[in-house]
């Protein structure tokens, strides 16, 4: 996440919910007893509380959304820089065949020179060996022939190797587009998120415990699947289970921190099995099934868009990231708007 800086910083957008998110901590840290925050189930919906957890779990949202999009972008940014570099490389390779092709065309306009202000019949007359040379005359019309296909070959060279530029300057162009669009990306993540820091900063450290656990079950026994999920699943299963209390943060994909994508992926890479990075490339990963045909292992999606994924492991529940300041742990499949299921294996 980014620092703090000292200067100060543009208000949001979302500035009048903020502001009234805000006034309501305030107010709630100002008057509130010990039981004010006790979680979701005794609070006043109305409460302070209870608005500040509201606003704070959109800004979360929000900025998982933006993560997502940043995590697509870098994706398709690392794929478009790879294949710049592999046209650079095939533009060089070109360059040095154009530059042979140059040489030979060269040596044959040079021997032509040579040769250039002799008559052919003078030729003919001063040789010592005129059947020699009539073959020798022959041996120069096939050398023509060469120089022929050796100007052709730096033609088809150099349009080649023009083309080639052409292709790799579109590259680089779409690279530098997309650096713009992740740079963008990143900054809409890290607004989130410092939004999202500056609602919980007006609350105490207790207060701001309950906030980010209030509704959230947890657990850190051992997961006992239910029987249906491959061996493949079960692997990715056990890594989950050995995340369980690392950190979320945003963009990681472990050893020691995850995003809830992030998560996902290092598992099943270490079941042997490679998913792509992000929670809507994820979806199409494998085969879609529904809520009732969860099997332990199966990719567990969550919010419109797609925007949060989990991993079954049976019983209704799931492990996953959920969000910045949390920790990997076991969780309902309720606790979030279920959006699909993807079976990888």
């Amino acid at each position: 996440m980014a620092a703090h800086r000292k200067k100060p910083r543009k208000r949001p957008s979302y500035g009048t919910a903020l502001r009234r998110a805000v006034t309501l901590a305030l107010a709630g840290a100002a008057t509130a007893t010990t039981g004010v925050l006790d979680g979701t189930a005794g609070a006043d919906p109305g409460s302070p509380a209870e608005q500040v957890k509201d606003e704070v779990d959109r800004l979360y949202r929000e900025a998982e959304v933006a993560t997502e999009k940043y995590l697509g972008v870098k994706e398709r940014t690392r794929t478009a820089q790879g294949a710049y570099e592999r046209l650079q490389d095939e533009a060089a390779r070109r360059t040095d065949q154009l530059n042979s092709a140059r040489r030979t065309l060269g040596s044959y306009a040079a021997a032509q020179y040579r040769e250039s202000g002799i008559d052919p019949g003078v030729k003919l007359a001063l040789s010592a060996d005129p059947d020699r040379y009539l073959a020798g005359t022959a041996l120069a019309d096939r050398v023509g022939d060469r120089q022929a296909r050796a100007v052709e070959e730096v033609r088809r060279e150099a349009a080649g190797l023009e083309r080639l530029r052409k292709e790799a300057g579109d590259q680089r162009d779409r690279v530098t587009r997309q650096q713009a669009e992740l740079r963008r990306h990143k900054k809409a993540v890290t607004d989130k998120l410092g939004a999202a820091r500056r609602v919980l900063s007006r609350l105490t450290a207790a207060e701001r415990e309950r906030v980010a656990t209030a509704g959230t079950a947890t657990a850190t026994g051992p997961v006992a699947p239910a029987a249906g999920g491959s061996a493949r699943a079960r692997a990715a299963i056990g890594f989950a289970q050995r995340a369980i209390g690392s950190p979320y943060v945003w963009g990681a994909t472990g050893p020691r921190a995850f995003d809830c994508s992030g998560l996902t992926q290092a598992a099943y890479r270490a079941a042997g099995v490679s998913l792509p990075r992000t929670t809507y490339t994820q979806v199409n990963a494998g085969r879609r099934v529904g809520r009732d045909e969860l099997r332990p292992g199966d990719l567990v999606f969550f919010y419109p868009g797609v925007t949060h994924v989990g991993l079954y492991v049976g019983d209704g529940r799931m492990i996953h990231a959920p969000r910045p300041g949390s920790t990997v742990r076991i969780a309902s499949v309720d606790e979030m708007p279920f959006a699909g299921a993807t079976r990888v294996v």
